[in-house]
C-alpha cells in the first residue's frame, strides 16, 4: 500500500512483528459496514458512480459471507483486516475498489470499526447484565422468606432476608448497565471523515454517512478523533467493575456454599470434583471468576498505560488497544452467561440460614434501638448493650433467657416489653426504612424488579 515511497520490501520479521489481522480479523463486519457507508458518501459527491458503488457494495457484502463462512483467507502480509478486505475487493472488481479509500485513511477507518465494535458490544452485554439481574431476582424468589445473618468484616451483624442479600447484587448490576448504556451514549459520534489527522479537501457529507452507520453525530476535531481511545477505557473500566461484582458475589457464594456455611448448594452441573478426594464439590465457576475480575483490571490498566504517553496524534501504539479490549469483551460475556446458568441453579439451604440467624447477638441493636426509644442516648444504649452482650457470653445466657431483672441491672429504661425486641420476625418488620429489609420492602423490590427486567 506505500510501494510508492519506499523502494525495499518490508522485512518478514518486521510483517510478523506488526501485524494485526490475526486478531483485528473480528472487525470484519464493522470494516465492511463502514466502507459500504463510505462508498455511498463518495456516491454523493460525485466521486464514485451508481455503478462503481454498486459493485463496491456487492464486493464486500460477498467477502463478508465468505469471511461468515470461514472461507476467506486472512494475509499477514496485508498487515490488518482493512488492507485484507480491501486488497481483495480491489482484486475482485478492479479500479471501483481502488476508489475506495478516496478520502479515508486506515486512522479514521479504524477508529469508526472499533467503535462499532463496542457499540455493538455493549448492546450484547446489556442483555447479559439483564439476565443476570434476573436470574439473582428468581434465587432470590425462590428462596422464599429464608432469613440470613448479614455480615460486616465477615462476623455476625444483624438479620436479613436472603432474597435482600442477592437484591444487593442487582443493584450493583444496575449501575453497571447504567455505565455501558452511559458509554454507549458517549462514543455514538462517528470519526470518519477525519482522514489521517487533518481531513481531506475531498469534501464528503460526514452526517449522511453517520446516519448510515447509526451514528448520533460526527466527531467535531480531526486531530482527536483519530486518537481518541477514551471510549475505549470507559467500556473496560465499565467491564472492569462488572468483574469486581460478579467476584464480590463469587466470593460469598464460596463462602456460602462450604460445609462450615451451607447456606447454598450448587447444582452438579455447576461444580467439579477432585482428582484426588472423591467426596469433594468445587465451586470452580465463582472461583474462576473470582480469578478473571483480575484480568479484566489488568486489562484495563493495560489500556490506560498505553494512551497515557502518546503525543498526537495516531501513533502505531493504538494497535494494543485491541487485544485487551477483545479479551475483556470475551471474559465478561462468558462469566456473566455462565454465572447466570449457575445461579439459576443455585438453591439456598433456608434450614440452615435460618438456623444461624437466630443466634440471639444478631439482635444486639435492635435491644440499643430499644433503648433509645426508651429516652436513652445511643452513645450510652451501645454501651449499656455492650455489657449485656460481656454478660451474656460470660454467663452462657442467652438475651431471650434472661429475666427483666437481669436486664434492669444494666438499665432501668428497660421494661417487660423488651422481650418483643427478641423475636427475628418482629425485628425484621421493624425495618420499614426505604432500602432495609422488612418483608414488605423485600417483596417489593421483588415485584419492582420483575416489571423492570421483564421491559428491558
Amino acid at each position: 500500500m506505500w510501494k510508492g515511497r519506499f523502494a525495499q520490501e518490508t522485512s518478514a520479521l518486521v510483517q510478523r512483528y506488526g501485524e494485526s489481522v490475526s486478531f483485528d480479523w473480528r472487525l470484519y463486519a464493522h470494516d465492511i459496514a463502514g466502507s459500504i457507508a463510505h462508498s455511498k458518501g463518495l456516491l454523493k459527491a460525485g466521486i464514485i458512480t451508481a455503478e462503481e458503488q454498486s459493485q463496491i457494495e456487492s464486493g464486500l457484502l460477498a467477502i463478508r459471507a465468505e469471511i461468515e463462512k470461514g472461507d476467506f483467507e486472512f494475509k499477514e502480509a496485508l498487515e490488518d483486516v482493512h488492507m485484507n478486505i480491501e486488497a481483495e475487493l480491489t482484486k475482485r472488481i478492479g479500479p471501483a475498489g481502488a476508489k475506495l479509500h478516496t478520502a479515508r485513511s486506515r486512522n479514521d477507518q479504524v477508529a469508526t470499526d472499533v467503535r462499532l465494535y463496542c457499540r455493538s458490544s455493549i448492546d450484547s452485554i446489556l442483555k447479559l447484565t439483564r439476565a443476570m439481574q434476573a436470574a439473582l431476582v428468581e434465587c432470590a424468589e425462590r428462596g422464599g422468606e429464608a432469613v440470613m445473618p448479614g455480615y460486616t468484616h465477615l462476623q455476625r451483624g444483624q438479620p436479613v432476608f436472603f432474597a435482600h442479600h442477592l437484591l444487593a447484587y442487582v443493584e450493583m448490576l444496575e449501575r453497571d448497565a447504567a455505565r455501558l448504556a452511559d458509554c454507549r451514549q458517549r462514543l455514538n459520534v462517528m470519526p470518519l471523515g477525519s482522514g489521517a489527522l487533518a481531513g481531506s479537501t475531498i469534501i464528503l457529507d460526514r452526517d449522511f454517512v453517520a446516519s448510515h452507520l447509526g451514528f448520533d453525530g460526527v466527531t467535531q476535531n480531526s486531530m482527536d478523533a483519530v486518537s481518541d481511545r477514551d471510549f475505549v477505557a470507559e467500556l473496560l473500566f465499565a467491564i472492569s467493575m462488572i468483574g469486581v461484582h460478579l467476584s464480590r458475589l463469587s466470593e460469598d457464594v464460596i463462602l456460602w456454599a462450604s460445609a462450615e456455611f451451607a447456606f447454598v448448594t450448587l447444582s452438579d452441573a455447576h461444580t467439579t470434583g477432585s482428582s484426588l478426594m472423591p467426596q469433594k464439590k468445587n465451586p470452580d465457576v465463582a472461583e474462576l471468576t473470582r480469578g478473571k475480575s483480575a484480568r479484566l483490571i489488568g486489562n484495563l490498566m493495560s489500556l490506560l498505560t498505553l494512551i497515557k504517553g502518546l503525543p498526537m496524534t495516531y501513533n502505531r501504539d493504538l494497535q494494543e488497544d485491541k487485544e485487551p479490549l477483545f479479551d475483556s469483551i470475551d471474559t465478561v460475556s462468558l462469566a456473566l452467561e455462565v454465572f447466570t446458568e449457575m445461579v439459576s441453579g443455585m438453591d439456598v439451604n433456608r434450614a440452615k440460614t435460618e438456623a444461624t440467624a437466630s443466634d440471639p447477638m444478631l439482635l444486639a441493636t435492635d435491644l440499643a434501638d430499644y433503648l433509645v426509644n426508651h429516652g436513652v442516648p445511643f452513645r450510652q444504649a451501645h454501651e449499656v448493650i455492650g455489657k449485656l452482650v460481656a454478660y451474656s457470653i460470660a454467663e452462657k445466657k442467652a438475651f431471650g433467657d434472661m429475666s427483666l431483672a437481669e436486664f434492669q441491672t444494666f438499665s432501668k429504661a428497660f421494661e417487660a416489653d423488651v422481650m418483643a425486641c427478641l423475636n427475628l420476625k418482629t425485628a425484621l418488620e421493624a425495618r420499614k426504612g426505604i432500602g432495609a429489609p422488612s418483608p414488605q420492602n423485600v417483596a417489593h423490590q421483588l415485584a419492582r424488579w420483575r416489571k423492570a427486567l421483564s421491559a428491558a
